[in-house]
């Protein structure tokens, strides 16, 4: 995680460890600070100046906490006390959050779909449901394959509205729900630093067998504010048919789905005793195949969205400018043309991966 301490501007690195990050003359930045989990966190001076080619070098954090008093807490319960504390250690406000999506689709190795946008979020008060939160697309790209075979014609549970679906705290139906955690079992592993704060790390996995498919994962726990900074967790693979009815949302006649794996990671960031949505991961891998052929053919989606900047807002997204849980964000963005396209806003740095991806669609097209 990149950002400016005590304040809403921040990004995150590539899967290289690569990134670039514009600051604001207003904002006043003296330092960029760097955290990384498990590890002590680092700052970059400012002064003024742009800085170029910096390796930033983060201490590892050796874990020296008192093993006993931490086993000895129910995890369960501290849980439970966390679920209880959202109210009074996240936003009680109304805030419109900017964030950059990033969504790519590969078949086999071979990338075929890479779709990217600023986007709004409308959130309210964190002791709200979600029902009115909403996702705007402010301004978007996309790439796609050339190639008729590579169309993917499926659609899944996701997109830019992961932002308000997948924020587990916000939505507990999700998670959550101290209904929901008798399904699960809870186990306390060993503790981790996480933003230069110690944390609980309580793991669970299903202990019950219900109609809808369940998790496995991890929470992450502020030890001094029971906050929630850290969840991991992937939908249970041991019945198939209930993995797809959570995730798949339309697909042709005599397709074969197969899932094959479901993972999100969701973070929160602290800034003046409160915690906020930070980022948002989600892969999802699975199989498809037509009635009759004999091979199936391997896909994978990772969606990524990182909030950049926030600020409180009462006024909410109109309906009729959000985004729908039924479009795609191919469908809503423009192509990769303008090489300057995203001018000052922060985004997720592209792998060497995808820029190389990036360059052979762009060839497809002149082709």
């Amino acid at each position: 995680n990149i950002s400016i301490p005590g304040s809403t501007t921040g990004t995150v690195t590539n899967a290289d460890g690569e990134f670039s990050f514009k600051v604001k003359d207003s904002i006043h930045a003296k330092e960029v600070e760097i955290s990384h989990l498990g590890y002590f966190n680092s700052k970059i001076e400012l002064n003024g100046k742009d800085v170029e080619e910096q390796t930033v070098w983060l201490t590892p954090y050796t874990n020296m906490l008192d093993e006993v008093i931490i086993h000895a807490r129910d995890p369960r319960y501290l849980v439970e006390e966390a679920i209880k504390k959202i109210p009074a250690n996240y936003s009680s406000k109304h805030s419109l959050l900017t964030g950059f999506y990033r969504e790519t689709a590969q078949k086999g190795r071979r990338y075929i779909n890479i779709s990217e946008a600023v986007i709004d979020i409308y959130k309210t008060p964190y002791d709200e449901g979600v029902d009115r939160d909403r996702v705007q697309i402010f301004k978007g790209r996309k790439l796609l394959s050339q190639k008729a075979s590579d169309t993917l014609a499926v659609k899944l549970l996701g997109g830019p509205n992961l932002s308000v679906y997948v924020d587990v705290v916000k939505n507990p139906d999700l998670l959550l729900d101290p209904n929901i955690l008798p399904y699960y079992a809870f186990r306390m592993e060993e503790s981790v630093m996480l933003n230069d704060r110690p944390h609980y790390v309580i793991s669970f996995q299903p202990q019950a067998i219900l109609p809808y498919a369940l998790y496995y994962g991890k929470l992450y726990i502020d030890k001094e504010r029971l906050s929630f900074s850290r969840a991991e967790f992937a939908l249970s693979m041991d019945d198939r048919n209930k993995a797809t009815e959570a995730i798949l949302r339309k697909k042709p006649f005599g397709l074969r789905f197969k899932p094959v794996e479901v993972a999100f990671l969701v973070t929160y960031k602290e800034r003046d005793g409160m915690s906020y949505l930070s980022y948002i991961r989600n892969e999802v891998r699975f199989k498809c195949d037509w009635k009759r052929k004999l091979f199936s053919t391997n896909y994978t989606i990772v969606s990524e969205m990182v909030v950049t900047d926030g600020k409180e807002q009462n006024t909410s997204i109109p309906y009729r400018m959000s985004f729908k849980a039924d479009q795609s964000l191919s469908d809503k963005v423009s192509d990769f043309a303008d090489e300057n396209f995203w001018g000052a806003y922060n985004i997720i740095e592209p792998t060497e991966s995808l820029e190389n991806a990036v360059y052979k669609l762009k060839k497809q097209h002149k082709n």
